[in-house]
């Protein structure tokens, strides 16, 4: 028996099952409703409505695959949500998603509900290289015609000439500075485009930023079958997590948003030290467990974790060559963080696979290690931990150990191919490379990277 409102009344009794009603309700429109925006926001949200407030419910879109529609659309937006944990697992219904549309054979839909006046926020997970830049940081034009960009954009011409207000977009990816890169990009396609909207938009619109962090490995059939024992319903759109969730979102909205700040999540003025540790700290360790522990024959993070030598690296990187470069926000202890963050790697329940973490490297990796590479050039300081990550990034990208998926994955394995290791190291890393930044490497770091790379193959 499938999950699904109807069949509600029969979930076993040990999960938790959401009671409020969601008709009525206000509006949210999510972009790029995959399993962490399931764990994190939705989840956010749906405690709102459980405290009894009037209720905020989510139209998912998917930009690209139907698979997710598939999932939920039979189950009426409902899923379960499971946090596992040394301790076990503790299960609840999560209510707060109401349908999922796909971008192309749903677009007319998907304008109408953001130009709904009960739609007040736009949210985004659409993952970095769903932002379109191109090499330069600029909008690629050519692939954001096929995104997001021109969907909003046509709804909030809708909402301009229906003398509607403004909205709040909310960008939740791992993006430094994610709402005002949403905000600048969008400036830009407006600006091509449809180019009397733009100062509609600048009056009328924000883009705050925001900081997410929560483990969210992909489910296995297992996973589903065993869950479906336990609770005695089938679901396909079943989400399991960690205990540990964080959301950091800046005090800038356009009008109304639930009370997340009343269920965990943080409203500040300034989310940038919070964003740069996690993206420096959680995010760059994660990549070098990624990387190192693949070549290691680790498939899972607490197996990477509890590798000595990785553990060594990963705290390396954390406490010695991060830390450093993060001018920490009121109240942030750093070296808590790094312990924290050890022990969530640690958590045996989880199953988070590496080569989910390893996936899009090139467009991670700037934000993760480079800066902090770059940080450092000032000292003199070497990070033997990201430049050991790097090396095991080239043997990863060159396509001769494992598959890769990654939207540079053709051009990297082309350099590797086309020259030395010390020449592809150069021709990867130089300004106007495939993966530019403050960063490139001096013939120190190069060789470093070059040894380690040449013990790999």
């Amino acid at each position: 028996m499938r999950l699904s409102q109807d069949t509600l009344g029969a979930v076993s009794g040990e999960v938790d099952a959401f009671d409020y009603d969601r008709s009525a309700s206000l509006e949210i429109v999510h972009f790029g409703i995959g399993a962490f925006h399931r764990a994190h926001q939705a989840q956010f949200t749906d405690g709102c409505n459980r405290s009894g407030a009037r209720p905020w419910t989510i139209t998912g879109v998917s930009l690209r695959s139907a698979t997710v529609a598939k999932q939920l659309n039979p189950q009426d937006g409902l899923y379960t949500l499971t946090i596992r944990s040394r301790d076990g697992n503790d299960t609840q219904v999560i209510g707060s998603v109401t349908q999922v549309l796909v971008a192309g054979h749903d677009q007319a839909a998907i304008v109408g509900r953001i130009a709904s006046p009960n739609c007040h926020l736009v949210s985004f997970t659409v993952t970095e290289k769903g932002y379109c830049r191109a090499p330069d940081g600029t909008l690629d034009h050519a692939l954001a015609a096929d995104g997001f960009y021109p969907i909003l954009c046509a709804a909030l011409a809708q909402r301009k000439k229906a003398g509607m207000p403004g909205l709040s977009l909310l960008s939740c990816d791992n993006l430094s500075g994610n709402g005002q890169q949403l905000g600048r990009l969008m400036r830009e396609w407006i600006d091509a485009k449809a180019p009397d909207l733009r100062e509609w938009f600048d009056q009328n619109c924000t883009t705050p930023d925001s900081m997410v962090d929560r483990i969210v490995p992909a489910p296995s059939p297992a996973d589903l079958d065993e869950l479906e024992k336990r609770t005695g319903l089938r679901d396909e759109g079943a989400i399991f997590t960690e205990a540990f969730s964080q959301w950091v979102i800046e005090d800038d909205f356009a009008g109304p948003r639930p009370a997340w700040h009343e269920h965990g999540a943080q409203v500040v003025a300034d989310v940038a030290p919070f964003e740069t540790a996690k993206l420096r700290m959680l995010n760059g360790a994660h990549s070098l467990l990624a990387y190192t522990g693949l070549d290691r024959g680790h498939t899972y993070v607490h197996e990477a974790i509890a590798d000595g030598q990785l553990r060594a690296l990963v705290k390396r990187l954390m406490l010695k060559e991060a830390a450093p470069t993060i001018n920490s926000g009121e109240g942030q202890d750093l070296t808590a963080y790094a312990d924290q963050l050890v022990t969530r790697f640690e958590n045996p329940a989880l199953y988070h696979r590496l080569d989910q973490i390893a996936m899009d490297g090139s467009q991670k990796i700037g934000q993760r290690w480079l800066e902090v590479l770059a940080a450092h050039r000032i000292s003199g300081t070497c990070c033997e931990a990201i430049l050991t990550g790097i090396s095991h990034w080239l043997h990863h990208v060159s396509g001769r150990v494992r598959p890769v998926e990654d939207p540079l994955a053709e051009q990297l394995r082309a350099i590797c191919e086309g020259a030395g290791a010390a020449e592809a190291v150069a021709g990867i890393f130089d300004p106007s490379g495939p993966v530019p930044s403050a960063w490139s490497p001096s013939t120190a770091e190069r060789e470093f990277i070059v040894e380690k790379w040449r013990a790999l193959q």
